[in-house]
Parts: C-alpha cells; sequence; structure tokens
C-alpha cells in the first residue's frame, strides 16, 4: 500500500518538475558574441595638390632691337629696313596664381597664370626733312605705346632639402605669353636751324597687334612653412619672350599701298624679385 503510494505521488508531481525545468530554460540567455568591425580610417587622397599666388616687381628689363619698315609709293619705291635709334621699357609690377602638385620632398610642379604690363618709348631719325619743312633740315619722332602680357607656364621645382625650417629651390618653366600692343603714337620734330617751328610738326598713329608668344623662365629662391600647410616663398625669377609683330602702318602709308606689319619688337627679357604663398 505504501509502495502504490509513493508511486503516485512520483507521477503526480512529475509534471511540475518538468514545467520548472522548462521555465528555467526559457529563463537563460546565452550570451551573443559579435565580431567586431575594424576601425575605420580614412584614406587620404590627392595631399600633394597645393594653390599658389605671387606678386613681383620687375627691378631690371631689357627690350630687344625694334625694326621698323618705310614704305615709299614712288616707282622704283618700295620697303626700306630701319631700327629704332633707341627704345626703352618701362614695366613694374607682376602677378601670377595657379595650382600645383607635390611628387615628393625633392620634386614639384605647377601650371600658373601670368601677366605684367609695361610702356615702350622709343626715337628714330631719318636724313630726309619732316612733312612740310625743307632740306637741309631732317627730322626725328618720338613714339610711345602701351602693352600688357598675360601668360600661360608650365613649371618644375627641385626642393633642396630644409634647413631651419627654410626650404632653398631651383625651377624652370615653359608656356606661352600674349603680348597685346596698344596704338602706337608718333610725333615728328624738325631738327636744324632753318626749322619753322620747335614744336612736333606732325602726328600719326599706328594700330597695334596681338600675338602669341613662346616664353622660358628661370627661377631661385627660398621657401618658409609659417603655419601648417603655409608656405611663404621669396623669390626670383628671370623671364624671356619672344619677339613679335608690333605695329601697323599708319593710314597714309596704307592709303598709299603699305602692307602688313611696319613695327617688330625684339622680345622681352625682365629680372624681377616675388613674394607669394603656397
Amino acid at each position: 500500500m505504501k509502495l502504490n503510494t509513493c508511486i503516485a505521488l512520483a507521477l503526480a508531481t512529475a509534471p511540475l518538475a518538468l514545467l520548472s525545468a522548462a521555465a528555467s530554460a526559457a529563463d537563460y540567455d546565452p550570451p551573443i558574441f559579435v565580431e567586431e568591425a575594424p576601425e575605420y580610417v580614412p584614406v587620404e587622397v590627392g595631399s600633394g595638390w597645393y594653390i599658389r599666388g605671387d606678386i613681383g616687381y620687375i627691378v631690371k628689363d631689357k627690350a630687344g632691337r625694334v625694326n621698323y619698315r618705310t614704305f615709299d609709293p614712288t616707282p622704283p619705291g618700295g620697303y626700306a629696313d630701319h631700327s629704332f635709334g633707341a627704345n626703352e621699357l618701362d614695366t613694374d609690377f607682376t602677378f601670377a596664381g595657379g595650382f600645383g602638385y607635390h611628387f615628393n620632398d625633392w620634386l614639384r610642379a605647377d601650371l600658373t597664370a601670368e601677366g605684367l604690363r609695361g610702356r615702350f618709348n622709343g626715337t628714330t631719325s631719318s636724313s630726309d626733312p619732316c612733312l612740310g619743312e625743307t632740306a637741309p633740315t631732317t627730322c626725328r619722332t618720338e613714339d610711345g605705346a602701351k602693352f600688357s602680357a598675360m601668360g600661360v607656364m608650365a613649371n618644375g621645382y627641385v626642393d633642396l632639402g630644409t634647413y631651419a625650417g627654410f626650404t632653398p629651390y631651383v625651377g624652370a618653366g615653359l608656356g606661352y605669353t600674349l603680348m597685346r600692343w596698344k596704338n602706337l603714337n608718333s610725333e615728328s620734330f624738325c631738327v636744324g636751324g632753318t626749322c619753322t617751328t620747335s614744336g612736333a610738326v606732325g602726328s600719326s598713329t599706328h594700330g597695334g597687334d596681338d600675338s602669341w608668344r613662346f616664353t622660358y623662365a628661370l627661377m631661385a629662391g627660398v621657401g618658409y612653412e609659417i603655419a601648417p600647410n603655409l608656405t611663404l616663398d621669396l623669390g626670383y625669377k628671370y623671364r624671356n619672350i619672344d619677339g613679335g609683330n608690333m605695329y601697323r602702318w599708319n593710314s597714309t602709308d596704307s592709303a598709299a599701298g603699305a602692307s602688313g606689319f611696319q613695327g617688330r619688337d625684339g622680345g622681352l627679357k625682365t629680372h624681377e624679385i616675388k613674394v607669394g604663398l603656397r
């Protein structure tokens, strides 16, 4: 009788034990292992690029020989070649801006747009009298014209190491310059004791010409990093602009049959000191 009672109790409590075990199993929350993603590190692209701006002052300039032609419509007539007896240029400031790339600690290159302006002054002389004067007087002209030059240059540099924050460099550039000559104004003066006046006895205007000229440059200087990613640049630049057509015939000569260009300049050489930021 006791054995039967024990069996009955065991059977009666078995479902409760199973329910308790199931409840305990439901309450169990196993840890979840999630593999952490690697930390994102941005990749720096194009860190060698830079922009630049410069202003300069031309301390010395030199104009090549300026040649011109005269025209005689009277047969056999034709053209004759001459050169200005004296010619000079007055130039002052230059400007430039562009962008470049550092290939490494030693080599860099940039592309720049550069400009300058100035004025030409020259004189010519002739053994013939000025119009309206008589022999034995001669004739002298005083001529003047303004110009502007805007060029595009591809430049390469070698940085020569950094010493106490200063980085000296040398460089060279090649490109083309658009030379724009404005009108050349010419005044004639009688020379000699029998001149009728001491002032100008005539004047004429010659249209200027625009032309692209091959240009090269040599540079040297030093850079100093005044702030992160900001370098002060102090340098010297030699620039050589090829010669080309300068001015046309005046209206009188054109009407008489003269054609082509009357004047041609011999180019421009400048020495400048410049300062800029990169």
